[in-house]
């Protein structure tokens, strides 16, 4: 009986130990451009990793405050071994949706910029040369790829 309640117990840790690597975080480049967001001051912050971080410690806290509630759901009936995990989960969460936001607001302002440039050379306004190189500039300002 004893054995069968520890393997239950290892295989549920087991599971969701892999539940948190698939609803992890940045990847390496993500997390290059992450820095790079913070660095030139551009990076939003709509969730803090250290709060997220906190929160983990609560049952389920952590993925709850990072927008992961199934996965917020399953450290809730872990809990208390799922403060193991859940801070990370909460802290890397919190970054994703971070970076996530920071990319739909750089594409949404480079598209902007853009749509300036596009109605200053159809008006006449700038010259083809003109066009390409303010194009050009714009898409550097926004690109951190």
């Amino acid at each position: 009986m004893k054995g069968i309640k520890k393997s239950i117990a290892f295989s549920t840790v087991g599971v969701a130990i892999l539940l948190n690597g698939c609803a992890s975080g940045l990847n390496s480049h993500q997390e290059r451009e992450y820095n790079a967001f913070k660095y030139d001051g551009v990076l939003i912050k709509e969730k803090d990793p250290s709060t997220g971080f906190a929160l983990g410690f609560l049952p389920g806290g952590g993925s709850f405050y990072a927008r992961k509630p199934g996965l917020g759901v399953l450290n809730l009936l872990m809990w208390p071994l799922s403060i193991f995990w859940d801070p990370i989960s909460g802290s890397d969460g919190s970054m994703a949706i971070n970076y996530d936001m920071t990319r739909y607001h750089l594409k949404k302002e480079k598209k902007k910029e853009i749509s300036k440039l596009d109605n200053r050379l159809a008006m006449g306004k700038l010259s083809d040369k003109e066009y390409i190189l303010q194009k050009r500039k714009v898409e550097d300002t926004f690109d951190y790829e």
